[in-house]
């Protein structure tokens, strides 16, 4: 009776903890299953400038350069000038839209160009001193406290952009596609099953900013695709989906197969 008794508990202390593993199991699966889809304001892809800005702030501080003189001071032009460049081309990619064809176009014509220039100075040495010497007047420079003030306001906004986005962002869960909107956590249900997506890049800039693209969504309940931008690192995103999606189809098929 004693070894019964004992074989007894044993057995529910077994059943208990594959009970205990197979619930944890079930949680991590689901918790796996969940994918965060957060689209982006354009200007997440200013993080160069950002960079940029905050170098030359510790630069300039260190350096001593609360006011600057351009005529005499070299290091402040040279670090206003590789600010500016750098944010002009940061909001050239934000302002633009480069698809492959285009991104091609620009590198050759950017190649015609610089070969154009550099024919002409043979052909003309003396138009190089004088493009030199209009440049040379060119010396714009910005004190350190432009840059501490540059570096602070971008960094507020994307504290904003950090924390808006989490007002407004997709969740694929189980077998259901949710939308979490608003500041009271409106939430919109969309099924799952059969939910087709397709990624696109359309900025090729953007995608090697931050690897961003453009996922759109085709519930079977919804007649219009929803369409999310700047999503970032889109094919990591698009291969969890399908990975997931697949799970849900095979679990579908086993729920039925297992009812008959």
């Amino acid at each position: 009776m004693a070894n019964d008794a004992i074989s007894g508990d044993e057995k529910r202390d077994t059943l208990a903890g594959t009970g205990g593993s197979v619930s944890d199991n079930v949680k991590k699966h689901s918790k796996s299953n969940s994918i965060l889809l957060v689209p982006y304001p354009k200007f997440i892809f200013m993080y160069p400038t950002l960079i940029v800005a905050t170098l030359a702030a510790i630069v300039m501080y260190f350096g001593g350069y609360h006011t600057v003189d351009p005529d005499t001071q070299t290091l402040p032009v040279v670090m206003t000038g590789l600010f500016l460049v750098v944010m002009m081309a940061n909001m050239f990619v934000i302002v633009f839209d480069f698809p492959r064809a285009t991104s091609l176009t620009l590198v050759f014509v950017l190649a015609t160009i610089a070969m154009g220039v550099w024919m002409l100075t043979l052909l003309k040495p003396d138009l190089l001193p004088a493009i030199g010497h209009l440049f040379s007047g060119l010396r714009p420079a910005a004190n350190t406290t432009f840059f501490v003030c540059t570096s602070l306001a971008m960094m507020l906004m994307y504290i904003a952009v950090f924390v808006s986005v989490r007002f407004d962002y997709w969740e694929l869960r189980n077998n259901e596609l949710l939308h979490h909107h608003g500041f009271l956590s409106d939430l919109k249900r969309y099924p799952a099953p059969n939910l087709r997506v397709d990624k696109e890049i359309n900025d090729v800039f953007e995608f090697l900013l931050l690897g961003a693209g453009r996922l759109i969504l085709h519930p079977t309940t919804e007649k219009r695709a929803i369409v999310l931008d700047n999503i970032l690192f889109v094919g990591k995103k698009e291969r969890e989906l399908t990975r997931v999606l697949g799970s849900i189809k095979v679990q579908i098929g086993s729920d039925s197969s297992g009812s008959n």
